[in-house]
């Protein structure tokens, strides 16, 4: 066991400052953060194709909050612009272009009648579901281009990577029924 700089043990398998091993630790964890950094443009990238080609007047904030209240239901603004990271007065104005378009609703909490419950409607949560559709048909691609074995390594690593965030997991889905040709 060492010792740190101020005489405390520092336990088994822990980099002295400066060490040899503490650069090299350093190094792996610049490594995984540009690799994180690619595969972050990679996704971003097909998020952006998959609403050019479903929903162009759709930005990628207004698909999330889309998505959110797809996976969540009915919910107050606070709560909304809460899971988006975002101020409520920002998830308000997002709220008015999505309503505008048909994608969201208002409506009075019957608990509580001074709170306003959002809620996707129809044509929202179809277009929520064709993107999504249009991304995972992208992503899936992507994947079965990947060995076996590399792909079954990338799921604990991703997974604990979206757990570090605590981002909610996203159930498997089977893949859209590939389209008909027409004859």
């Amino acid at each position: 066991m060492g010792h740190d700089a101020h005489g405390a043990p520092r336990p088994a398998g822990v980099a002295a400052p400066g060490s040899d091993l503490d650069d090299a630790l350093d190094h792996d964890v610049e490594e995984v953060i540009a690799a994180v950094l690619t595969a972050s443009r990679l996704l971003v990238g097909i998020s952006a194709r998959a609403l050019g080609r479903t929903a162009p007047s759709l930005t990628l904030p207004q698909l999330r909050a889309l998505v959110v209240l797809e996976s969540q239901g009915p919910v107050k603004l606070a709560s909304l612009a809460g899971a988006l990271g975002v101020n409520p007065s920002t998830a308000m104005r997002m709220v008015d272009r999505l309503e505008a378009a048909g994608s969201v609703t208002r409506q009075a909490n019957p608990g509580n009648r001074r709170e306003v419950v959002l809620s996707l409607t129809e044509p929202g949560r179809a277009l929520v579901e064709e993107v999504l559709a249009a991304r995972h048909t992208e992503i899936a691609a992507i994947v079965s281009r990947l060995p076996a074995g590399e792909r079954a390594g990338l799921i604990g690593s991703l997974r604990a990577l979206t757990d570090a965030a605590g981002e909610p997991p996203v159930a498997p889905r089977p893949a859209p029924p590939p389209e008909s040709a027409a004859p």
